[in-house]
């Protein structure tokens, strides 16, 4: 069964602001909730991380703008980050700055990871997951 993105934030508690382009959104914990694209992962990322990392030039609009709005916010509190995970076969599309919205794409929950913000500025953030504490 294919699960939407609306009903993955909400899992977590979380309800997007516009279920067409918001890809971020705070719950009542403090947590920010990001949807991150799988393709994202940092190879090289510390051992026992899960890390995430791109520009934010690489695409526009409304959900862009909300989206360095909530990055930034969560670093400068330190707040906790939970993560959809987004999966694509396409993501030179993705990469190429495309209309995500039109791009097909399943979306997944990872309960048992929780990140922060490691990086953000102007131009670009790094998220780090690691295993939840029991």
């Amino acid at each position: 069964m294919k699960i939407g993105i609306a009903e993955v934030f909400g899992k977590y508690g979380a309800t997007l602001r516009n279920v067409n382009w918001s890809v971020s959104a705070w719950n009542d914990k403090g947590e920010l909730v990001v949807s991150l694209w799988a393709h994202h992962q940092v190879k090289d990322a510390p051992s026992g991380t899960l890390t995430f990392g791109d520009r934010f030039d690489r695409w526009a609009g409304h959900g862009n703008k909300e989206f360095r709005a909530n990055v930034a916010r969560a670093f400068e509190l330190g707040a906790p980050v939970r993560l959809v995970l987004a999966r694509t076969l396409q993501p030179e599309r993705v990469q190429a700055g495309e209309d995500a919205s039109n791009i097909q794409k399943t979306f997944g929950m990872r309960s048992d990871l929780v990140g922060k913000v490691s990086h953000a500025d102007d131009k670009s953030y790094v998220i780090e997951f690691r295993k939840a504490a029991a």
